[in-house]
């Protein structure tokens, strides 16, 4: 192996490198350098597409700080003519869809309004609980509202596992609702994690995570027990990656070979250019692409 075959080998050996503008994921739970190798020269549909986006925070209201509220709807817009565009397989909205409103009719409108634009998009909608989620409103009326029975469940889909998790519990295991928590105190509940544990056992597929608070970091932004999850998730050795929003600016980190991607919010910043969303692809060889537009372009490219 020459010098120049040794240095293709280290970059296609890396577990996180950015390719054509776009952060590639892969590690022992997914490919290795072949799986890279196969990735670089890939062309064609992925076997999975998702558009993400999180934080969208939309109210009917005046800025705050730098959060731009009413602006999400059009932001939205434009990611959704891009997940159009791309066709993809699976939409997933990352948490805190709405901000508060002065009554609990106008807020669960603001939900409403957003459900009404994820339902034009392509494939499966999916939304993740956050705390805005279920700061006035309880879970069974978010619920309700964007059409599902549980907070957390899991689902195939292209050969994947799925998993969407509920991480808006006080420490005593009480759920979020009505103004009882404060946002710092996050907690997966003892039942959520055997569930977690027996979906991980029973599935055979790869799998993918999706939730709101971070299961990477230390608080105030991370769920409490999160070392407790990472060893659930390590310890199945199917878990390629978790995507979670909540802390705004973004992040990703890698621990124990699974990767824990951040994404930035789309609520933060004003016009086009402040935008935040991405595409995700599950490309041949098992590796993950991720493709970011907006300020989640500047994060991954």
């Amino acid at each position: 192996m020459d010098k120049t075959d040794r240095s293709r080998h280290r970059d296609l050996t890396r577990r996180a490198f950015v390719q054509r503008g776009a952060l590639v994921l892969a590690g022992s739970a997914l490919a290795g350098a072949s799986g890279l190798a196969a990735a670089d020269t890939a062309g064609g549909r992925p076997k999975v597409r998702v558009g993400l986006v999180t934080d969208l925070h939309y109210a009917d209201k005046p800025p705050a700080a730098n959060r731009y509220y009413r602006e999400t709807v059009r932001k939205l817009a434009e990611a959704a003519k891009r997940f159009e565009e791309e066709r993809t397989d699976l939409a997933v909205e990352l948490g805190d869809v709405v901000d508060s409103a002065d009554s609990l009719e106008v807020e669960k409108g603001y939900v409403r309004r957003i459900v009404t634009e994820f339902a034009a998009l392509p494939g499966q909608q999916h939304f993740v609980l956050g705390n805005h989620c279920a700061y006035s409103l309880t879970k069974p009326e978010f619920l309700e509202i964007v059409g599902r029975e549980r907070s957390y469940y899991s689902f195939d889909l292209g050969g994947y596992h799925f998993v969407v998790l509920d991480a808006c519990f006080r420490k005593d295991g009480q759920p979020y609702g009505r103004r009882n928590f404060a946002w710092t105190d996050s907690s997966i509940p003892g039942a959520e994690v055997e569930w977690l544990r027996s979906d991980l056992k029973q599935t055979r597929k790869k799998s993918i995570l999706f939730v709101h608070q971070r299961l990477d970091a230390t608080p105030p932004y991370s769920v409490q027990n999160a070392p407790e999850i990472r060893k659930v998730l390590e310890e199945s050795g199917k878990v390629a990656a978790v995507l979670q929003g909540h802390e705004h600016k973004g992040d990703y980190k890698e621990i124990a070979g699974v990767h824990y991607v951040t994404l930035a919010a789309m609520v933060e910043g004003t016009g086009a250019e402040n935008n935040a969303y991405a595409v995700m692809d599950i490309l041949p060889g098992d590796v993950i692409r991720i493709r970011g537009f907006g300020k989640q372009k500047n994060r991954m490219g």
